[in-house]
């Protein structure tokens, strides 16, 4: 079973209170939790974790208090769009990358993407806060898996012509 080390209480409790949340026992662990998760995890995957450690905590109880940790600001939810709910810690500026087969979600960094334009008011008086880019497509491992039936696919298609 994997423990969470006590010295992550106070900052906890302190983040707890810049955001206006009750710093409870089941947030704790799922925040610490989450912090030890690569990448931008499901609520699933977090339950999953989350009940190791705290075997009465329910799927309900992980979802409700993910949503809240995003309202407040405490973690981010990414790609909205993609059929399910994902959400990080990384709160430096950075883009992602979707691959539309698997659904895996990488963070890019932003100099990787080129210049944006400013911060702007946009049509029908959007005002811009921030650029949250999705770059969609097919990841080196769905490539990969994929490239014999592919090849297959578009000879077929050649020879049918």
């Amino acid at each position: 079973m994997e423990t969470i080390p006590r010295t992550a209480t106070r900052p906890f409790r302190e983040l707890c209170a810049e955001h206006g949340l009750a710093a409870t026992h089941q947030r704790q662990v799922l925040y610490e939790v989450m912090q030890t998760m690569p990448g931008h995890p499901s609520p699933e995957e977090v339950y999953a974790r989350v009940k190791e450690l705290i075997p009465a905590i329910s799927l309900a109880t992980v979802y409700k208090n993910i949503h809240l940790f995003v309202e407040r600001g405490v973690l981010k939810e990414v790609s909205m769009h993609h059929g399910s709910l994902r959400v990080e810690l990384n709160s430096h500026i950075h883009h992602h990358m979707v691959c539309s087969h698997c659904k895996a979600i990488t963070d890019i960094e932003e100099h990787d993407l080129g210049p944006l334009p400013a911060l702007q008011r946009l049509p029908g008086g959007f005002q811009a806060e921030r650029y949250a880019i999705d770059v969609i497509g097919i990841c080196a491992a769905c490539q990969k898996a994929n490239a014999p039936s592919a090849l297959t696919q578009n000879s077929q298609l050649t020879t049918h012509s």
